[in-house]
């Protein structure tokens, strides 16, 4: 059976006892004073029409549904169309445009924006243990896309080089994890504390021969140089190709699916889209995580995140 054809997909009843199953996988806990031993569910009857999956707590008497506190909150979507979405965008390999939600779930394009920049929030995974634990390996690289113009405004000359676009470093795990960041330069004193931040001491950093690098060692128990500017490529081991191979992923994303996405946003949507590129590389089918169980990790990120509109079209 497809996927797709699952009834929480369809069907608002059953999608609501999906988000449930996930979300309070214990029982109901009321988002308004946390407590659940007097949490019960209200059901219809002839003479009163009651919400689908609505709850009342015993404590503070307040009502409330699963969708309370979490993304979903205030939405008039169907819950079963914001899973069709959620599915769509953790399935597909290099993302999914709005354009594209809105033809395929027939809503607006104005809400499918919102739905996308709402799940996408829901990947943020926030911060990870340290990286290359236990003497483990970590690639550090960084790439370029697009046109900061708060340094080099509209009409002047872009001239060579990467200074005018917005710089992302990343750091990539050989156990299959990724982190990537927006910087605001490429200078040592800016770099080194992320990557204090998030890889372990005792672990082996790989990195091209850029000056930012010269002196991990001192931070780390061990610190291996590509020399690319001599025609290197890799020493066995000693390569960046793995986050050489993310930067490919992100990029074709970017430029096939986001090819749309102005200059003049790109900047409030930057971290956005690398949230949404590490999540789904963190949690891929090379490690072992189907698209059904990545829907659920999705779904399992929802909760105490909600987002308002006036927050994601602030400038």
């Amino acid at each position: 059976m497809s996927i797709l054809s699952r009834p929480y997909f369809h069907d608002e009843e059953a999608a609501f006892a999906k988000l449930e199953s996930v979300v309070w996988p214990n029982g109901a806990i009321c988002p308004h004073c946390g407590g659940y031993e007097r949490i019960y569910k209200i059901k219809p009857s002839l003479e009163k029409k009651v919400r689908i999956g609505l709850h009342k707590c015993g404590q503070c008497r307040k009502q409330f549904t699963v969708k309370v506190g979490t993304v979903f909150e205030s939405s008039h979507v169907p819950l079963h169309k914001w899973l069709q979405a959620i599915f769509l965008i953790a399935s597909s390999k290099k993302g999914i445009s709005a354009n594209q939600l809105h033809r395929t779930l027939e809503v607006t394009l104005k809400t499918a924006w919102f739905m996308g920049y709402r799940i996408r929030e829901a990947m943020r995974q926030g911060a990870l243990a340290p990286m290359g634990a236990g003497g483990g390996t970590v690639e550090v690289d960084e790439t370029f896309i697009g046109h900061d113009r708060t340094i080099r405004p509209k009409g002047r000359k872009k001239g060579r080089g990467y200074h005018h676009k917005f710089k992302v470093l990343t750091l990539v795990d050989r156990v299959g994890r990724t982190k990537s960041v927006v910087v605001g330069d490429l200078k040592a004193k800016t770099l080194v504390p992320i990557l204090r931040e998030h890889i372990a001491h005792e672990a082996r950093v790989i990195t091209d021969e850029a000056g930012q690098y010269k002196h991990l060692y001192r931070d780390f128990a061990e610190h291996q140089v590509v020399h690319h500017n001599r025609g290197e490529y890799g020493r066995g081991e000693i390569h960046t190709n793995t986050v050489e191979g993310y930067f490919s992923i992100f990029k074709r994303g970017m430029k096939g699916v986001y090819q749309h996405c102005s200059e003049k946003h790109l900047h409030r949507y930057l971290a956005e889209y690398l949230a949404e590129f590490d999540f789904r590389y963190n949690e891929r089918i090379a490690l072992g995580v189907d698209d059904d169980e990545r829907g659920d990790k999705l779904l399992a990120g929802i909760v105490g995140k909600r987002v308002l509109y006036r927050d994601s079209s602030a400038g």
